[in-house]
């Protein structure tokens, strides 16, 4: 059994969610940009698909992490995003 501390873990979604919202400002040139688990591309204005291409790179740069294209194709919000960096 996994025990896990509630309160790291909430902590951990935030500062990725933060990180991924400074991502999404920056690559649309939107610094008033405020977004939640549950933004997704069609939420948020200029995301179109060369944006997409944009945000996973830094995102994956920004973590250290390369992933596959069928997990990058299951994202569907942020939410699902931020579950592939903390590796759940």
């Amino acid at each position: 059994m996994k025990i896990i501390n509630v309160e790291y873990y909430n902590m951990e979604r935030l500062e990725v969610l933060k990180a991924i919202e400074r991502i999404l400002q920056d690559v649309l040139d939107n610094e008033e940009l405020t977004i939640t688990e549950q933004t997704a591309a069609e939420d948020v204005e200029d995301w179109d698909s060369l944006a997409n291409v944009q945000i996973v790179v830094a995102i994956q740069k920004k973590f250290g992490k390369k992933f596959p294209a069928q997990v990058i194709l299951s994202w569907k919000n942020v939410g699902d995003m931020i579950n592939s960096v903390i590796g759940e």
